[in-house]
């Protein structure tokens, strides 16, 4: 993104999220040699030559039994851009986890808001704790859009008048709310991430039920193709052993 001059800035909506890889060091190898330290020292460096699919029952049984630290021999680096409240949920995980987020008093904000898309659940029904969300009628997805798109031009607008007007940034900010899109950098290792998926996402393979917030999950699930592309033989193995960080 790239600072617009205020009068230019027009209210843009949008309902899906953005995450691109942006750098990595992450293989299944890295699992298998800073396990088999344990056993070989030195000559666990002989990992990084060979196949690791001649050792993914190793990956497995890690996984299994729970010895978490050799996945944490890797890194991934990812762009995010997402609503800040999505943000908000992302900062609960701070074990394995680096951030930096865009600012709000060293940059004009832009004007790029969250409106869910036709496929987004709106109604939840029963109690927290137990409850489930199910289909919006078509008069409440118009509501929806209508509601909120009038509001943040509403917000913007306001935040406009303001600086136009010489308030600093980090005043005029204030009026912006939590569908805003905003942008940040987040850095983590596979333990960290697998910790991620088992809250931020729902799948049927894992042991554990989880209830995540459907635009936050959206995060979880480009973030989870990106590793398992990186780190087959672990994803496959987290996958077989109920989604469930070691």
């Amino acid at each position: 993104m790239t600072d617009t001059p205020a009068e230019s800035a027009k209210p843009s909506f949008r309902s899906d999220v953005t995450v691109e890889l942006v750098k990595h060091s992450a293989a299944d190898s890295d699992v298998l040699w800073a396990a088999r330290v344990s056993t070989a020292g030195e000559q666990s460096l002989d990992e990084l030559k060979k196949d690791p699919e001649r050792s993914k029952g190793l990956i497995n049984f890690l996984m299994r039994d729970r010895h978490g630290s050799p996945f944490e021999h890797n890194s991934m680096t990812f762009f995010i851009s997402a609503p800040i409240f999505v943000f908000r949920e992302f900062m609960r995980h701070r074990v394995g986890w680096s951030y930096n987020e865009e600012s709000g008093r060293y940059r004009e904000l832009q004007p790029v808001f969250y409106v869910p898309g036709e496929a987004r659940k709106l109604v939840q029904q029963g109690r927290p704790g137990k409850y489930e969300f199910v289909e919006g009628t078509q008069a409440q997805h118009e509501l929806t859009g209508r509601v909120m798109e009038s509001a943040y031009r509403d917000a913007y607008e306001a935040y406009q008048e303001m600086l136009d007007a010489g308030v600093a940034r980090e005043v005029a900010r204030s009026v912006l709310p939590v569908g805003l899109f905003s942008s940040m950098y987040a850095t983590c290792n596979a333990r960290s991430l697998m910790h991620f998926l088992g809250l931020r996402t729902q799948h049927e393979q894992a042991a554990v039920p989880s209830f995540p917030q459907r635009e936050i999950e959206m995060v979880g699930e480009k973030m989870e193709a990106h590793w398992a592309r990186l780190m087959p033989l672990t994803h496959a193995a987290f996958n077989a052993n109920g989604r469930v960080a070691p």
